[in-house]
């Protein structure tokens, strides 16, 4: 039962750290992919959170990363390229 807490507590706390999905540009580009602009603080795994919700309203469950990126955007200094399968 203890152990049980302790996940939780280690999940929480794992997800207070984590950048915030607001902070994602996340788009849909004309040839089907889903482009993810991410602030410079995110990690590539969030920007990959961020693309596979994208990803589930078009009812796909994976997402594949074509192409990261950097930018002239102070904001979204990366941007990153996915495609949902």
């Amino acid at each position: 039962m203890l152990s049980r807490y302790l996940f939780l507590l280690m999940y929480l706390l794992l997800a207070a750290c984590s950048t915030p999905q607001s902070e994602f540009g996340v788009y849909q580009q004309s040839d089907g992919t889903i482009g993810v602009h991410a602030p410079k603080t995110a990690k590539e795994s969030e920007a990959q959170e961020a693309a596979l919700a994208e990803c589930k309203k078009q009812g796909k469950r994976t997402v594949t990363i074509l192409e990261s990126r950097k930018t002239v955007n102070d904001r979204f200094p990366l941007t990153y390229i996915y495609l949902c399968r």
